[in-house]
């Protein structure tokens, strides 16, 4: 009996000692991927945006959870992992090294967020994100050059933010630096150039003038023609599908137009002399 109990022990015993021996003894699995900084990708080397910028940038695209974040080049995936916790958004990074894929999707895991924040591995330049709400990048300026005809064909009032990196002659609306680093913020405006039939005033009183519209990105200039007349425009302002614009008329009177663009039309409410004076609209040729 005293023999058995001992047999027993030795066999806890060796149980004991010896597994962990055996299992160090073990070949060790492949080291899960670590990113350096620096490190040779597809378009650009690897340097990660530091966390506070990322949250100003997510700050500054008033991200909410009705959002749609694509990150563009999403390295180990700290933006859209920051969305999708920090602002409860729907997130989606693609990144063309399947090594950071992994190591974002296991970094999504740690952080809770697999269910909003998704990882895809492809192109940037052939990958499909016109659903967005937001875009975020850190991205060269030869690149955001070459993304900028598809980010400006996106739907008005899309926001955008690139860490350090402009658009070249498409000027930031907002930018924002902080211990060297900087933020710029766009907003994808509509197509407004050329020229709109504009009608206001009610069917009793309707007045139907010219509309013209010259256009560089955000930025908008024109005037009100009628037969030989023309009227300058002033506070004209276009962010996204919002369009403000103003003119004095012919009898002297302040008229002010705020309106939405809906792809040929402008529809809104105008002011004349400081008060309501109904609705209005602009159409153009399709």
């Amino acid at each position: 009996m005293k023999a058995a109990v001992l047999r027993r022990w030795r066999a806890v015993f060796l149980a004991l000692v010896l597994a962990p021996a055996l299992a160090f003894a073990q070949p060790a699995g492949k080291e899960e991927f670590q990113p350096e900084v620096g490190q040779s990708g597809k378009d650009v080397i690897w340097v990660p945006t530091p966390d506070f910028l990322v949250e100003r940038m997510l700050q500054m695209a008033q991200v909410g959870q009705n959002d749609l974040v694509v990150d563009l080049g999403s390295g180990d995936g700290r933006t859209v992992i920051a969305a999708a916790k920090k602002f409860r958004a729907n997130s989606v990074g693609i990144e063309y090294n399947p090594d950071m894929v992994a190591l974002s999707r296991r970094n999504a895991e740690k952080a809770g967020v697999t269910a909003d924040a998704k990882f895809i591995e492809a192109d940037i330049f052939v990958s499909d994100f016109h659903k967005a709400t937001v875009v975020t990048m850190y991205l060269l300026p030869e690149l955001n050059l070459r993304l900028r005809p598809k980010l400006l064909d996106m739907k008005p009032g899309t926001r955008l933010v690139s860490h350090q990196f402009t658009m070249g002659d498409w000027q930031p609306d907002e930018v924002s630096s902080f211990d060297g680093r900087t933020a710029n913020f766009w907003v994808v405006p509509a197509k407004v150039e050329g020229d709109w039939k504009l009608s206001y005033g009610g069917d009793k009183a309707k007045v139907v003038r010219t509309l013209n519209l010259r256009q560089t990105y955000q930025k908008v200039e024109g005037g009100i023609t009628e037969g030989s007349a023309r009227l300058g425009l002033r506070d004209l302002r276009l962010r996204g599908d919002r369009f403000d614009f103003s003119f004095i008329d012919d009898r002297g009177v302040l008229c002010e137009f705020s309106g939405r663009v809906l792809r040929n039309s402008i529809v809104g409410s105008m002011r004349s002399a400081g008060k309501p004076a109904g609705s209005f609209r602009a159409e153009r040729p399709s």
